[in-house]
């Protein structure tokens, strides 16, 4: 089975493209659509001030993130946890956008390169509720995934919050494996049967189910102009 990284970050901004850095890594990591506890939560110095708005969002302030490591320095950690993995984000584009860019700074591939696939879990609600509202928070709340301590928005909490969500939209597709074990025997299974060992009865149709089959025909016959298809494959059939 696919080992899957559910990936979130928080940022000093909107834009990686005009100098906004990532201030929080946070993966939560699958393996056999459950959780195994090999997790990856990182604070990160971005050398800037966070925007006001998105100080809003996430709480992390300057003072707290100048004793945190820069991206740089653990770029080549990052990398080897996520290789190989297929990435589950909401909204891809951004957080890709954002690691591709810290990549290239520290010198290092862009993030396809070296995962697996990138599945996109906003695309994948656009889908499936077309025309709703499909923010993560939206999706918890259709699920029923408890967010009452999520006050800001932080990587790690979100991204356990968001492997919650995807399995729950997932689960349709994957209902019959979702629980199986390798190697155990599913219940249920299908058993083919030779029916030429059976001996069917033939059920006669009663006088009256008769007559009123005749009737129907009749109708048929008058709205049709004598053109009912039932009697003309019957006439062809003796023919």
């Amino acid at each position: 089975m696919t080992r899957q990284i559910v990936l979130d970050t928080e940022t000093t901004g909107l834009s990686a493209e005009n100098g906004d850095r990532i201030i929080e890594l946070g993966c939560v990591e699958l393996f056999n659509r459950k959780l195994t506890g090999n997790d990856l939560h990182i604070y990160f110095n971005p050398e800037r001030e966070s925007h006001e708005d998105a100080l809003k969002v996430h709480g992390l302030t300057t003072d707290f993130l100048r004793d945190k490591p820069k991206f740089a320095v653990l770029a080549n950690d990052i990398v080897e946890y996520l290789r190989d993995a297929e990435l589950i984000i909401h909204n891809a584009a951004f957080d890709v956008g954002f690691l591709d860019k810290e990549f290239e700074r520290a010198g290092l591939p862009p993030l396809r390169s070296f995962v697996g696939d990138v599945t996109d879990t906003l695309a994948l609600a656009k889908a499936v509720y077309p025309g709703k509202r499909n923010s993560l928070d939206a999706l918890c709340d259709r699920f029923g995934v408890d967010r009452s301590n999520r006050t800001f928005h932080g990587a790690k909490l979100d991204a356990q919050l968001l492997a919650d969500v995807y399995i729950n939209l997932t689960r349709g597709q994957d209902a019959l494996l979702i629980d199986i074990v390798a190697n155990e025997p599913v219940q249920g299974a299908v058993v083919m049967v030779d029916l030429r060992s059976f001996i069917l009865p033939v059920l006669t149709a009663a006088d009256h189910e008769l007559a009123a089959h005749e009737e129907l025909l009749l109708q048929l016959d008058k709205a049709s102009n004598g053109r009912t298809i039932f009697r003309q494959a019957a006439e062809n059939a003796v023919a």
